[in-house]
């Protein structure tokens, strides 16, 4: 089996669509998408995501934008709800040892906007192993302060239903074969759920590629389940952050610093920072 997770093109947030950037990224991967050989695919229900994978597969509503886009998809193109961006949040209000891991927003009323449970600051990360290790992460402040452990297991079972629908069942920290096959599952989605996803079928945290890998936008990440034993499957990476189909069509990751969307070196404040 081949997994292909497509991140969404660069993004209006607020309208939850593609910018002027993420539309021409999307008709790039669509110049790509006919030689992958995509199989079922999947959507989160955002805007951004739906817009790409109709642009991707060829299916947009000429003039529409984020969901709207998708309207003509229905027959190749399944929406899950389970698929949208990561969403679970922490709140620090009433944590202080962690109001030196985020970069905090006051509110009018003087408390601290929550923040996603992942975009927390490196240097606590690094000071904090437990938050690396695959089982104790679940026991740190964040997942006490926070719905990390309900919207992660919600998740990941939610994954797993679906993979055992094509034979490769979750068995403890493997997958059980029950139907060999070569389909692909394609998922138009997000940085943040695909790392949570990888995280569970290599058996790691998810603070690990959250806080280490980088996916473009509209960056393709595969792979496949590697069988060298009966029954047996294991998930691995042949490409993350693959944006190939942007160097063809002589395109650059035009708002991407080296280091993902943050920037490359303090310095330079024309790089995000926060």
């Amino acid at each position: 089996m081949r997994l292909l997770f497509i991140r969404h093109g660069d993004p209006d947030y607020q309208g939850d669509c593609l910018n002027e950037i993420g539309l021409r990224e999307a008709r790039a991967l669509a110049a790509l998408i006919p030689r992958m050989d995509v199989g079922t695919c999947y959507a989160s229900p955002l805007g951004r995501s739906q817009e790409t994978a109709a642009i991707a597969l060829g299916r947009a509503v000429p003039g529409a934008h984020g969901r709207a886009a998708a309207a003509n998809c229905g027959d190749i193109l399944t929406t899950l709800d389970w698929l949208r961006e990561f969403p679970a949040q922490v709140d620090v209000n009433d944590a202080p040892l962690l109001q030196d891991a985020y970069y905090l927003k006051t509110l009018p009323d003087g408390s601290y906007k929550k923040r996603i449970v992942w975009d927390m600051y490196p240097s606590y990360y690094v000071e904090h192993p437990t938050y690396s290790d695959f089982e104790d992460w679940r026991t740190t402040l964040v997942a006490h302060n926070s719905d990390l452990l309900p919207v992660y297991d919600r998740v990941i079972s939610s994954f797993d239903e679906l993979l055992a629908e094509h034979g490769y069942v979750r068995d403890g920290r493997h997958y059980r074969v029950e139907r060999e096959n070569q389909d692909t599952l394609t998922f138009f989605c997000h940085f943040g759920i695909t790392c949570v996803l990888l995280s569970h079928m290599w058996n790691v945290s998810p603070f690990v590629p959250l806080q280490s890998l980088c996916m473009p936008t509209s960056s393709v990440t595969e792979c496949y389940s590697e069988e060298r034993q009966k029954g047996y499957a294991h998930f691995r990476a042949t490409r993350i952050g693959d944006t190939t189909h942007l160097t063809m069509a002589g395109l650059k990751t035009e708002r991407l610093p080296h280091s993902a969307l943050f920037t490359d070196v303090y310095s330079d404040y024309t790089q995000r920072h926060d």
